[in-house]
């Protein structure tokens, strides 16, 4: 079943925090996996969905700054993962599979923004390498560990800077085009969209499914440190107005745990709640794009990911 691109009426909105989207979910005896639990966003999730009996695997690239950042927190296991490494996303995957759990939800929170140009150690460049690439091989190799939740989520935060650019298929790690680090943020948030919808088409029969989320603007994050304030006061204009950390997170939680989204699934969510889908053209935030839900984008995108990745899904 798709899904279509238009609100639900949660009843939530963009001031709702992680908390009240949550709700009443009792999360008991379920696994989730966080990436990037360390700072931020990703802290707040971990924090809200172990609050509600879950079980939070943070995965993140540095331990120590887990350790401090989810100190009083219950039920967490740390474990070390870097995105831009694929031999540390197998070696991840690798211990979670050792156990045989299963895994619930699946957030995939990490990512990179604005940095200056840098390629990883296979040459791609690594907002689309880190963002993106390192999440498609995560949830490939936690593929086995999903479906024996028979029935989980997998949530991927992208963002309102995708109307920035769709996918540069033709120049994906900008060798021949000029580098521009918000063009290239752009293009790895628009991949983490259209994943959304390739990764939902294929999970539906095992009872995966899976949403992309804006969370809106948040400069109290690690993610704009490459920013000067001059450039984050500019995103925050052309993105809309900011959020608190616990807003920012509101419509991860949304997405992972609503009874609402029960046979929904592929679709980009922002606010608590299905964003509406925009025409290309349009100029102001909000909304999401047509190149970011294309399901021949993400098909196209899911094939150049495969080759890019060397991973597959398996059957």
């Amino acid at each position: 079943m798709t899904t279509q691109q238009r609100p639900l009426g949660s009843g939530l909105d963009r001031d709702s925090t992680a908390d009240q989207a949550l709700g009443a979910a009792d999360l008991t005896g379920k696994t989730v996996v966080v990436t990037g639990a360390s700072s931020g966003l990703g802290t707040e999730t971990a924090r809200v969905l172990a609050q509600a009996g879950a079980k939070i695997i943070a995965a993140v690239r540095s331990p120590e700054r887990a350790k401090a950042a989810l100190a009083g927190v219950k039920n967490v296991q740390i474990e070390q993962l870097d995105l831009a490494d694929p031999a540390s996303i197998d070696a991840f995957v690798a211990r979670v599979e050792a156990t045989g759990t299963p895994v619930h939800i699946l957030i995939n929170n990490a990512g990179v923004m604005a940095c200056p140009l840098a390629r990883d150690a296979r040459g791609y460049e690594m907002q689309f390498a880190t963002n993106h690439l390192g999440h498609f091989q995560l949830t490939a190799g936690l593929w086995p560990a999903l479906k024996r939740a028979n029935g989980a989520r997998v949530v991927t935060l992208s963002s309102g800077a995708h109307r920035r650019s769709p996918v540069l298929f033709d120049d994906i790690n900008f060798e021949t085009t000029e580098y521009e680090k918000f063009k290239a943020y752009g293009q790895a948030k628009s991949a983490n969209a259209l994943f959304s919808v390739g990764l939902d088409q294929r999970g539906q029969k095992d009872g995966v499914r899976a949403f992309a989320v804006h969370p809106g603007i948040i400069h109290d994050t690690n993610l704009f440190h490459f920013l000067s304030s001059e450039e984050m006061s500019q995103t925050a204009g052309a993105l809309g107005a900011t959020k608190t950390i616990p807003q920012g997170a509101a419509t991860t939680v949304w997405a992972a745990t609503s009874p609402m989204l029960e046979g929904h699934g592929g679709v980009y969510c922002e606010n608590g709640d299905i964003a509406e889908g925009v025409p290309a053209d349009k100029q102001t935030p909000g909304g999401v794009r047509p190149w970011a839900v294309d399901p021949a984008l993400a098909d196209r995108l899911w094939s150049v990911s495969e080759k890019m990745t060397g991973k597959s899904f398996p059957g």
